[in-house]
């Protein structure tokens, strides 16, 4: 009798699995290892019924039998777990169908309660079961200046939408959503202040008005203990030198960190004194911690990506900005450094009253194998002298000439054969040039009429000196037509004062009578006897 029963439950199970469809009714986020039910109900059926909850976990592609039964036996499926159960052991006579237990995280996928009468279906109700996992490194309670990471995964992973973190009071957290791990959110150089209740929202796919599940978690930090950090990564120094006022990159360790720490020391500090914080950025909380050095600093664009943890620097230095750079990387507990040791060169030209001084001067002294002055021409030799520590001048001889013009380069040698080099450039005194093709600028009035009077009245004499050989009828007639080509070329002066050539001299060279031309005329002429 009941291998027969069993062998019904059995083709009845394999009859329903054929109809399930994978639209859930209901979505439902339940966080693991904690109380779960999945409702369904049905308060209509009252006596012969038969129950059956069937699941699909994630990936899955077939259904299995978790819990059956009806009027007279109940039976757990191959599905089923210890901790299942029905919510209400009297469910023949409530309509009360409901499965309680304590899932674990592979338990997420869909879960179908199918309601039977006289063997014909009543209801099915289809659940999506959405299992949430909180991880809080590192464990309570956690120190301070530790960094705090909140991770939350569930399963499936492709039934939510997305999650997000609220810190205390509401406040929005940064997260970044990670394959195979989950949603991150992190609190770097963790405070006291910090501790508190953190909200995690799953918003599941789907209906975007529908409220997310939220979920807290409490972070307690020790406030008598502060983490110290003795995972420490150091890479290999890094000895170079630039030019001043030249845009240089600082390198940091090529991790994708938490956190960013640039610490300075000064250039040929006779004590290696504690090195200065000049700039620090956390990602995570987007703050940066700002110095009077920091002016000259800021975080490098691409390749580098400081919001997405890629660090590094970009430094314009005066000649005193050289010296030890650490740059100290952080990801979780551990520590990444990348120490520069940076030389700066620069040079200058200082003028007196009988020469030109030209100056190179260049830091952190403990790494330079040489600095030289060198001339365009090289055959020219200079002579080169040393005017206190880091600086090495060059003098020239005033004024400057087309031998001494030129580039002048200072070189600065690395003890690691690296080279840097600074030019400065010398030019010739400036000259006043000439051009006869291009004028400058118009002629001035007087300049003008001293130019053309001289010229007209010759003009004039030579013409008269010309028709004194000429009969008195040629004289006559002459005079008639040149009388017409002054005519012609004079006439009406007045249209000309009217509208004068912009930048122009008028003159008026019309006779205002016989006497006064042939005056003029005779003293021309005697002028040229």
């Amino acid at each position: 009798m009941e291998s027969g029963f069993l062998t019904f439950i059995l083709v009845s199970s394999f009859t329903v699995s054929s109809s399930h469809t994978d639209t859930p009714d209901e979505v439902l986020v339940a966080r693991e290892d904690e109380p779960t039910t999945l409702i369904c109900a049905d308060k209509t059926v009252r006596g012969a019924v038969a129950i059956n909850w069937m699941q699909k976990l994630s990936g899955a592609d077939e259904w299995k039998l978790v819990l059956s039964a009806n009027e007279r036996t109940e039976l757990s499926g191959g599905a089923s777990k210890a901790s299942m159960r029905w919510t209400d052991p009297n469910f023949r006579d409530t309509g009360v169908f409901s499965l309680f237990f304590l899932p674990k995280m592979k338990d997420g996928g869909f879960y179908s309660c199918l309601i039977k009468q006289q063997e014909r279906k009543v209801k099915e109700r289809i659940i999506l079961l959405v299992i949430f996992k909180v991880t809080v490194v590192p464990a309570a309670p956690i120190l301070q200046l530790s960094t705090l990471a909140l991770i939350a995964s569930v399963n499936p992973d492709s039934a939510v939408a997305k999650i997000t973190w609220e810190a205390p009071g509401g406040i929005s957290m940064k997260s970044e959503r990670k394959p195979n791990t989950g949603t991150v959110a992190k609190l770097p150089l963790l405070q006291i202040s910090d501790g508190g209740a953190y909200v995690c929202l799953v918003h599941p796919q789907g209906d975007s008005s529908r409220a997310p599940f939220p979920f807290n978690v409490d972070v307690t930090v020790d406030a008598d203990n502060v983490a110290s950090f003795t995972n420490i990564t150091h890479a290999p120094l890094i000895s170079t030198a630039t030019q001043a006022h030249t845009s240089f990159t600082l390198t940091c360790p090529a991790v994708q960190g938490d956190y960013v720490l640039l610490h300075w020391q000064p250039p040929d500090a006779r004590k290696r004194t504690n090195m200065k914080l000049v700039y620090q950025y956390d990602r995570w909380r987007g703050s940066t911690l700002l110095t009077e050095q920091s002016k000259k600093l800021q975080l490098a664009g691409p390749p580098y990506n400081a919001e997405a943890g890629s660090f590094s620097f970009l430094l314009t230095p005066g000649w005193k900005d050289g010296g030890l750079y650490a740059c100290d990387v952080f990801l979780n507990s551990v520590a990444f450094s990348q120490r520069t040791r940076l030389s700066v060169l620069k040079v200058k030209a200082t003028y007196s009253s009988s020469k030109l001084q030209l100056g190179c001067l260049y830091s952190e002294l403990s790494q330079v194998q040489s600095a030289k002055w060198t001339y365009q021409n090289k055959s020219h030799q200079l002579h080169s002298e040393t005017s206190g520590l880091g600086s090495i001048s060059t003098s020239l001889p005033l004024p400057i000439t087309s031998d001494t013009a030129g580039n002048y380069t200072c070189t600065l040698q690395l003890k690691n054969g690296q080279t840097v080099q600074a030019t400065q450039a010398v030019t010739l005194p400036h000259e006043e040039s000439v051009s006869v093709t291009t004028p400058s600028q118009l002629p001035s009035l007087s300049a003008l009429l001293l130019l053309v009077v001289p010229l007209v009245a010759a003009a004039v004499c030579v013409l008269l000196w010309r028709q004194k050989h000429i009969s008195d009828r040629s004289i006559e007639q002459s005079l008639s037509v040149h009388s017409g080509e002054a005519e012609n070329i004079y006439e009406n002066p007045e249209d000309i004062r009217q509208a004068p050539p912009e930048g122009s001299v008028y003159m008026d060279l019309k006779p205002r009578g016989e006497d006064d031309v042939y005056e003029e005329l005779e003293r021309c002429e005697r002028c040229q006897s």
